[in-house]
């Protein structure tokens, strides 16, 4: 008997290459009774009743397959293979990746421009809102803590000894001082 199987290296910009494979013909109800108790245990307890034992070999690689490529598809669906990447310099424009380049891969794009670049963006919003607030230390790093870093308000009240009340009202202060002085700022 012959099946073809899907394997996630052979698929290729969405489209797949199966592997056939030839196997020896016999009794294959235990590998599928296996698929099929898998199946139903991975299953929600309301879809159970439409899980289905396979037939064949084939029709239980061919769900096996289904599967894969769906996944395959789900992590590669959004991803432009050349993209236009902003410059780090600080010029505008963008830095356009040749298709043609091998050396030139997205998830190295991805991977250095979001941790340096995130770290030295909070660290100047950071530093500017500490240079605003330099009157009210506490008004900053609560603001810093609650809406910047995403602490909930009750865990930093419990850390500094103070009372959730009294963090919303520090929260609500310094955002209408940073709102008033970003919109006094000269461009």
């Amino acid at each position: 008997m012959k099946i073809q199987i899907l394997y996630e290296e052979n698929i290729r910009n969405g489209h797949k290459e199966y592997t056939t494979i030839d196997i020896p013909d016999g009794d294959y109800s235990v590998m599928l009774d296996i698929d099929y108790e898998q199946r139903l245990a991975e299953a929600k307890p309301e879809k159970r009743a439409e899980v289905k034992r396979c037939e064949t070999v084939q029709e239980m690689f061919d769900l096996m397959n289904k599967r894969e490529y769906n996944d395959w598809r789900r992590e590669h669906r959004y991803i432009d293979p050349s993209p236009k990447r902003k410059r780090m310099d600080g010029r505008k424009g963008y830095i356009q990746g040749d298709p043609e380049d091998d050396s030139f891969d997205i998830m190295d794009y991805l991977l250095t421009a979001s941790d340096d670049h995130t770290d030295l963006e909070r660290e100047e919003v950071c530093s500017w809102i500490r240079s605003v607030l330099i009157k009210k230390p506490q008004w900053a790093e609560a603001f810093i803590a609650v809406r910047i870093d995403g602490m909930p308000i009750r865990q930093y009240a419990a850390t500094v000894g103070e009372s959730e009340n009294s963090i919303t009202q520090k929260l609500n202060r310094a955002a209408k001082k940073l709102k008033e002085f970003y919109g006094n700022r000269k461009i």
